[in-house]
């Protein structure tokens, strides 16, 4: 998963067009891009293999971490399995980005049981992101308005950080609200149906972006999977309000489902740097404002899972299955000279670029 519901964040007054030259390069460095494309040509096909076998084990992994917070009768062992519950779901999770990218057939049957088991469950079926990450791709959206996953986080006001993360732990009363009860009244109204599609149906953090009504095929995709989120969400409303299911069952749920939105958000808060002003930006530029996390460092494989930590590679080579992307990474390492741009896109950790972050956001606030 990489993104919550929008949230209505300003931008600081001032002169946001005072950021670093050397991040909007003004051309393309082709040498970088042609060694991207060259060097792993034969990467390109997703292993069915890998992807079932690494959603499979996380979605166990996590289900059991979640009812054993639930049933645990040892507060300290309840808090181990609801970590655990969140680090194997936000894994299970993360593949919603994999189902955007890797072509239809590659994995047969995979998006279907994704939603089963990770995408309806958690209120996040994969039409909250297919249709929208894509824009976040184009080369011509990328860090403008039209951008959905994109806010200039780096050059707003420090107060919109912490509403950064808040927002996301919110997100899945949020959800409930969004399928239990907009989805079935916006069956009654056409006004709210076409607000609820266009403002509350994608993982998104941009408040200025408005999602089309979906069409085709797509359509009857959307239509089944947010038929089946609302039958769930009122189900599970129901059973606690009647006491089938315990209110602090129901409870620890809402705890690690905020939990898993809450670490993702946070993923999300350090996957670009967020500096550009909203012009349009060069290929490399956009790679440079987005963020790798390499080895040696170890953490990005719980906080950036699914191959995240390899961010601004993945923004290269979009078409890359997450299994490959440490591969390519060692490979334009050795290949490409110790100048070479694609060096830059390397940071340390997470502490890192939040404080980069916070930093930037401060400046910004006291222009």
């Amino acid at each position: 998963m990489t993104g919550t519901s929008t949230i209505e964040l300003q931008r600081s007054s001032g002169d946001t067009s005072r950021r670093e030259p050397s991040l909007a390069p003004a051309s393309d460095d082709k040498a970088m891009l042609k060694a991207a494309a060259d060097l792993t040509r034969d990467l390109n096909s997703a292993d069915p293999k890998i992807y079932w076998a690494d959603l499979l084990a996380s979605a166990i992994l996590g289900y059991a971490g979640l009812f054993t917070a639930i049933l645990a009768s040892s507060t300290a062992v309840a808090i181990a399995a609801g970590v655990i519950a969140v680090l194997a779901l936000y894994r299970a999770g993360s593949f919603i980005h994999e189902l955007t990218h890797i072509k239809p057939n590659a994995v047969p049957g995979f998006r279907l049981v994704w939603n089963l088991t990770v995408g309806i469950p958690l209120l996040v079926p994969s039409f909250m992101y297919e249709g929208v990450h894509n824009q976040h791709h184009a080369k011509r959206y990328y860090g403008t308005v039209n951008d959905p996953e994109y806010l200039p986080l780096a050059l707003m006001k420090p107060w919109t950080l912490p509403v950064f993360l808040i927002v996301a732990a919110l997100a899945p009363i949020g959800m409930l609200i969004r399928f239990g009860v907009l989805a079935p009244l916006s069956l009654l109204s056409p006004k709210l149906r076409e607000m609820v599609v266009a403002k509350y149906s994608g993982l998104q953090i941009n408040p200025q972006f408005r999602r089309p009504q979906p069409e085709g095929e797509f359509r009857r995709q959307w239509l089944a999977m947010e038929i089946a989120c609302s039958i769930w969400a009122i189900a599970l409303l129901a059973m606690v309000a009647t006491g089938v299911v315990p209110f602090g069952a129901f409870l620890v749920f809402l705890g690690v489902a905020s939990g898993v939105m809450f670490l993702n958000q946070v993923r999300t808060l350090v996957a670009h740097l967020w500096e550009n002003d909203g012009g349009p930006m060069t290929v490399t530029a956009q790679f440079l404002d987005s963020v790798n996390v390499p080895p040696p460092a170890t953490l990005p494989a719980l906080w950036a899972p699914v191959g995240l930590r390899y961010h601004a590679l993945h923004h290269l080579l979009p078409g890359l299955p997450y299994h490959a992307l440490g591969e390519a990474h060692r490979r334009l390492c050795k290949a490409l000279d110790g100048d070479s741009v694609y060096h830059d896109s390397s940071h340390r950790g997470l502490s890192p670029l939040v404080g980069r972050l916070a930093a930037s956001s401060w400046t910004a606030g006291r222009r």
